[in-house]
C-alpha cells in the first residue's frame, strides 16, 4: 500500500555560500521580494536533506513528491540527477528507488537545486514577484512497483461526472506489465465513509495496456450547487493484484453539476442563471511570500466568503491543492490558469504545454473549476503573430483532449483589438480593463463592453480584471483618479458594481485583487514593491472600505459599515459620510442625536454632517424583516431575512489644517494640491495641457517628453516598461490623453519643479 511521510523539517539551505537549516514551506524572497527596487534575488539555491530507508522491499519504489518548487528544480540523489522540473507551481515526483538500492547503508543525500532565473520557463515578465524556493510541502512516498501512475504529477485516476449521475472513470497504472492487476471504483456520498455507510455505486475493470476504464451510474445524485450546497462525493479507487491484494489506493472528491456559458444569459450552474461575481487571488502575503501554511489558505477563503463572492480567478498560475479543495468544499467556482503571461516567448512553447498538462491532469476532478485559462494579457508586450496564435491553438486543443467536460478561456489585455483572431481560439473570452484608473474615464468600461456585446452578440464575454490602488493611509474629501486614496477606490468600485449589475450577460467578473500583493518592481502610492489594488491588506489584517461595498451587494449576512474610519481628522464645518450595508434602510446618529434616515440599496451617502472637535457617528440598520437576495438573481439561490438591529460607530475630529499624512506627497513633498492651477500657458506653443500624441508628433517636444514618460513607466515596474515600449495600441490610447492628466497620475514619480520646467521647455516650441 501507498505510504506518505511529510519531510518538511530539517533541510539544509544554501544561498551564495551561506548555509542554514530551514523548515518547509520556504522561500528566499519573503523579504527582498516585497521591499521594492526590483532587485530581489533571482538565482540558484540548494536544499539538502539526508534520507535513511533500510526497509525498501524488492517490489517497492520510493519517490519524493514536491508540491511546488519555484521555478526550476534539479533533483539529485547521491550526486546523480534523477529529475528536472520546469515550472514553479505544479506537483511533481522525483524517483529515489535506484538511489536507495545502490546505497549500502540505505542513506541517500538529496540535493534540490532550485532557481528563479530569467530563462524560457514561464512566467518571465509579469507584475508580481517570482518567489524562489521549496514553498509547498515535500513528502516521501513509498509505493508498490505496480501503482497508479504518477505521470504529470497527477493522481493516476480521472473522474468526469454529469448532472444525471453518470460517472466516467479512468485509471492509468505504472508497472502493470505481466501482473494483470484490476481496479475497483467505489463512489461514496458525502460523509458516507466516516459514517461507515456503503458506496452509492461501485464496479471494477481490468487493467489493459496500463489503463482501466469504467462508467458507473449514481441514482438520484445530489448536485453540487455552489454556495448553497457544495455537495461532494468521494471516489475511492483501489488497485488489486491478480491474487486479490490491495496494491495502491487513490481517493478523490468530485461533484455532479453542469456549467454553461451563454453569450446572452451569462453563466449557468445546473441550468440556472448563476452570474459569477468575485475576485482574483494571488497566493502571497507579507513576510511569508508564497510559503503559506494551511491556516493562511483557510484565512484567505474565509475572507472571500465574507465578502459574499461566489467566484475566484486563481491567478496567474496553478495554486495549491489545499485552495482548490477549499473552493470545492465551500462552493466557490474558480478559473484555473497557467503563467503564460504578458510576453510570448517562441522558445517557451513546450513549457506552456507542459504546465497546462500538469494543471489539468492534477486538477480536473475538482468540482469548483469551471474553465481552463490559456493565457493572461499575452499581447501586452507581444504582437499577435502566427507563432503566438499557434501556441494558443495547441493549448486549447490540449485542454479539450485532457478534459472535454470544460471550456477554455483567456484574459485579454484591454489594448487587444476586439477583431483579433486570438479571440476566436478559446471557447469563451474575458477582458482586463482599467479605464478610470490607468487611463480614460470610468464610463469607458461600459462603453467597451456594450460595443463588444452589440458587435459580437454570440461571443460570451467576461470581465477578468478591474481595480484601483488604495493606500489605507491616504484620504480625501474630493477623491480623484490617481490619488491612491481609500475614497477614490470606493468611488471606482461603486461605479463598477452598478455597471456589472446592469449587464448579467457578463459570464464572470473578478476584482483585481482580493489582496494586496508583492510586485517588487513597483514604487508608487507611497509603498515600495506593492500592488495596492487589494480589497484587503497584504497582511490580511485590514479590510479596506471597498471590501464592504462588495459585501453590501453580494452577501446575505446582515451588516452595516461606516466608511472613512481611518479618515478621522477632517477640515471644515461639515462633512460627508458613506454607509455600506445590505439593509434597505439606514439611520445615522451624530453625537447621540438622530441626524437622518434613508431608504435605498447598498450605498448610502449622508451630507452636511456638522463637525465638532469630537464627533461620534453611528449608523443603525436592520430589523426590517426584509428579504435580501445575493447577486441580483431573478430566481435566487441565496437569500436571507434581516431581523436583527445592526450598528457601526466611528469618531471624527474637526481640525484647522488638512492632515498631511492623508495625502500622497509629490516627489518633492511640496504639499502643492494642484500643480497646474497657476501654470501660465500660451496656446500658440506646446504645453503640458496638450495631448501626448500631438507632443510626440513634434520632434522637439518628443525629445523632451520621451525620457520623462520612460521614467514614469519605470516607477510602475519593469512590466509597465515592457508594455509601454512594445504595444502600439496602448501608445495610441495614451496619446489621446492630455499630458497634464498623465502627470497627475504620477505625482510620486515627478516633482513640481520638473513639471514647471517641462512646461517652460514646451512653451518654447511654437505650434505649426
Amino acid at each position: 500500500m501507498r505510504r506518505i511521510l511529510n519531510v518538511n523539517d530539517g533541510w539544509s539551505f544554501e544561498k551564495e555560500g551561506a548555509v542554514r537549516t530551514v523548515s518547509l514551506p520556504h522561500t528566499w524572497n519573503n523579504v527582498d521580494g516585497q521591499d521594492g527596487g526590483n532587485d530581489y534575488y533571482r538565482g540558484v539555491c540548494t536544499y539538502r536533506k539526508e534520507f535513511v530507508l533500510n526497509d525498501l522491499k524488492a517490489d517497492e519504489e520510493a519517490y519524493l513528491c514536491f508540491d511546488g518548487a519555484a521555478m526550476t528544480a534539479h533533483v539529485l540523489a547521491n550526486s546523480e540527477e534523477v529529475k528536472v522540473h520546469e515550472g514553479g507551481y505544479a506537483r511533481f515526483y522525483a524517483p529515489l528507488t535506484e538511489a536507495f538500492r545502490g546505497a549500502e547503508d540505505g542513506r541517500v543525500q538529496v540535493e534540490v537545486k532550485v532557481d528563479n532565473l530569467q530563462n524560457y520557463v514561464y512566467p518571465q515578465s509579469a507584475d508580481f514577484t517570482f518567489y524562489g524556493g521549496l514553498y509547498r510541502d515535500v513528502t516521501l512516498v513509498h509505493l508498490p512497483k505496480t501503482h497508479f501512475s504518477l505521470a504529470d504529477g497527477g493522481p493516476g485516476v480521472s473522474v468526469t461526472a454529469t448532472a444525471d449521475g453518470k460517472v466516467s472513470l479512468k485509471a492509468k497504472v505504472d508497472g502493470a506489465e505481466d501482473t494483470h492487476p484490476s481496479v475497483s471504483f467505489r463512489i461514496y456520498e458525502e460523509f458516507a465513509i466516516e459514517e461507515n455507510r456503503g458506496p452509492a455505486a461501485e464496479g471494477g475493470a481490468d487493467v489493459e495496456n496500463d489503463n482501466a476504464e469504467l462508467e458507473l451510474k449514481v441514482k438520484r445524485p445530489h448536485l453540487w450547487e455552489g454556495l448553497e450546497n457544495p455537495y461532494l462525493y468521494t471516489l475511492k479507487a483501489l488497485l488489486f493484484s491478480e491474487g486479490g491484494d490491495v496494491l495502491d489506493e487513490v481517493t478523490l472528491r468530485f461533484g455532479f453539476r453542469t456549467f454553461e456559458i451563454d453569450a446572452q444569459k451569462g453563466f449557468l450552474l445546473n441550468g440556472r442563471p448563476y452570474p459569477l461575481r468575485g475576485v482574483s487571488r494571488h497566493q502571497d502575503r507579507r513576510g511569508a511570500g508564497n510559503a503559506l501554511t494551511e491556516a493562511m489558505h483557510e484565512e484567505d477563503m474565509e475572507l472571500i466568503l465574507d465578502i459574499g463572492a461566489n467566484f475566484v480567478r486563481l491567478a496567474h498560475y496553478q495554486h495549491a491543492q489545499k485552495f482548490y479543495d477549499l473552493c470545492d468544499e465551500n462552493g466557490i467556482i474558480c478559473w484555473a490558469e497557467i503563467p503564460y503571461i504578458t510576453m510570448h516567448m517562441d522558445e517557451g512553447r513546450d513549457n506552456t504545454l507542459s504546465q497546462m498538462r500538469e494543471l489539468v491532469v492534477q486538477n480536473r476532478h475538482h468540482a469548483s473549476i469551471c474553465v481552463w485559462g490559456l493565457s493572461n494579457e499575452i499581447t501586452a508586450a507581444s504582437k499577435v503573430t502566427e507563432e503566438l496564435l499557434e501556441n494558443h491553438r495547441a493549448l486549447n486543443d490540449l485542454c479539450h483532449e485532457l478534459d472535454p467536460s470544460r471550456k477554455t478561456t483567456m484574459a485579454n489585455v484591454f489594448m487587444l483589438e476586439t477583431d483579433s483572431p486570438l479571440l476566436q481560439i478559446p471557447d469563451t473570452n474575458a477582458y482586463n480593463l482599467y479605464f478610470g484608473w490607468y487611463l480614460g474615464e470610468l464610463t469607458e468600461n461600459e462603453e467597451f463592453f456594450d460595443t463588444f456585446h452589440a458587435k459580437y452578440p454570440d461571443m460570451p464575454m467576461g470581465f477578468s480584471e478591474y481595480g484601483a490602488d488604495a493606500n489605507r493611509r491616504f484620504h480625501s474629501s474630493s477623491p480623484e483618479k490617481g490619488d491612491y486614496t481609500e475614497e477614490y477606490q470606493c468611488v471606482y468600485h461603486e461605479h463598477m458594481l452598478r455597471m456589472i449589475e446592469e449587464r448579467p450577460w457578463l459570464w464572470c467578473t473578478a476584482v483585481w485583487n482580493m489582496f494586496d500583493f508583492a510586485a517588487d518592481g513597483r514604487d508608487e502610492g507611497g509603498e515600495h514593491g506593492l500592488n495596492q489594488k487589494g480589497l484587503v491588506s497584504f497582511d490580511r489584517k485590514e479590510k479596506k472600505d471597498a471590501f464592504y461595498a462588495y459585501k453590501a451587494c453580494w452577501s446575505i449576512d446582515p451588516f452595516v459599515h461606516l466608511c472613512g474610519r481611518a479618515f478621522a481628522n477632517r477640515t471644515g464645518e461639515n462633512t460627508t459620510v458613506k454607509v455600506y450595508t445590505n439593509q434597505p434602510e439606514v439611520t445615522l446618529y451624530v453625537n447621540g442625536q438622530e441626524f437622518e434616515k434613508q431608504e435605498g440599496s447598498h450605498f448610502f451617502t449622508f451630507e452636511n454632517i456638522p463637525l465638532s472637535a469630537k464627533t461620534e457617528i453611528k449608523a443603525v440598520a436592520g430589523g426590517s424583516g426584509a428579504v435580501i437576495m445575493a447577486y441580483g438573481f431573478d430566481d435566487p439561490i441565496l437569500s436571507g431575512r434581516m431581523d436583527e438591529k445592526l450598528s457601526d460607530t466611528m469618531v471624527l475630529h474637526r481640525v484647522v489644517e488638512e492632515d498631511p499624512s492623508y495625502r500622497l506627497e509629490a516627489k518633492d513633498e511640496s504639499g502643492v494640491r494642484n500643480w497646474f492651477e497657476d501654470i501660465v500657458i500660451d496656446p500658440g506653443c506646446y504645453s503640458v495641457d496638450d495631448k501626448i500624441s500631438d507632443l510626440m508628433a513634434n520632434p522637439q517636444a518628443s525629445a523632451i517628453l520621451g525620457p520623462l514618460m520612460a521614467g514614469m513607466a519605470a516607477s510602475r515596474g519593469s512590466v509597465a516598461q515592457d508594455v509601454s515600449a512594445n504595444n502600439p495600441v496602448l501608445q495610441q490610447m495614451i496619446g489621446k490623453m492630455k499630458l497634464s492628466a498623465t502627470l497627475k497620475m504620477a505625482k510620486d514619480a515627478i516633482s513640481e519643479e520638473q513639471v514647471r520646467e517641462l512646461n517652460k521647455a514646451l512653451q518654447q516650441i511654437p505650434k505649426a
